[in-house]
């Protein structure tokens, strides 16, 4: 059976050789022989040459398909991400406002303080559990990519430490969206 494909090969590359001589001769003047007399082309062999001619563009078309596909998919993944990044940032707004109203009703143990300490933690563990990270450590050293200093107090250490979170920041699957808003000491 070797045999046998080695020879379909080179009965293979044969036709190729000749298809793309045939395909050359654009003119009658090329497919003459040196007598003058026309050279017979082979129906068969313009056919393979044809159909490899159709598989090559086939394959072109399946692969810019394919690009295509991959294309379109990261870019809907983009924008589902940056869609959502701005849902976050508008959500801010209430997490701050749940914030403000549990200061408020900190000495309380009434039933609305209780209420608006639960939806406040299920809305946070929510967005947390997709990505979004708090940023209201006390006492950790200042950083200005994540900390905006408002207010500042002179203290004995070297290097500016966060003194209190006046507001929180936020982090959205890594990138600062808001920074916190400190007043640093040192």
């Amino acid at each position: 059976m070797s045999d046998d494909i080695s020879d379909y090969d080179d009965e293979t590359a044969l036709i190729r050789d000749v298809g793309d001589e045939v395909a050359a001769a654009d003119t009658p003047e090329e497919n003459a022989s040196e007598e003058g007399a026309p050279v017979e082309v082979d129906p068969l062999l313009v056919a393979l040459r044809q159909r490899d001619e159709y598989l090559e563009a086939l394959q072109r078309l399946q692969a810019d398909f394919e690009n295509y596909r991959k294309r379109v998919a990261r870019t809907s993944e983009e924008v589902a991400a940056r869609v959502a990044g701005d849902l976050v940032v508008k959500l801010l707004t209430v997490l701050d406002a749940f914030d403000l109203a549990r200061a408020h009703f900190a000495v309380s143990e009434s039933d609305e303080a209780l209420a608006l300490t639960q939806t406040r933690g299920l809305l946070l563990d929510t967005l947390s559990k997709e990505g979004l990270e708090r940023i209201d450590e006390v006492g950790g050293s200042f950083d200005p990519q994540v900390h905006d200093a408002v207010a500042h107090e002179p203290g004995d250490t070297e290097h500016p430490m966060v003194d209190e979170v006046l507001r929180a920041g936020y982090r959205w699957k890594g990138a600062v969206v808001r920074p916190a808003m400190v007043r640093v000491k040192g």
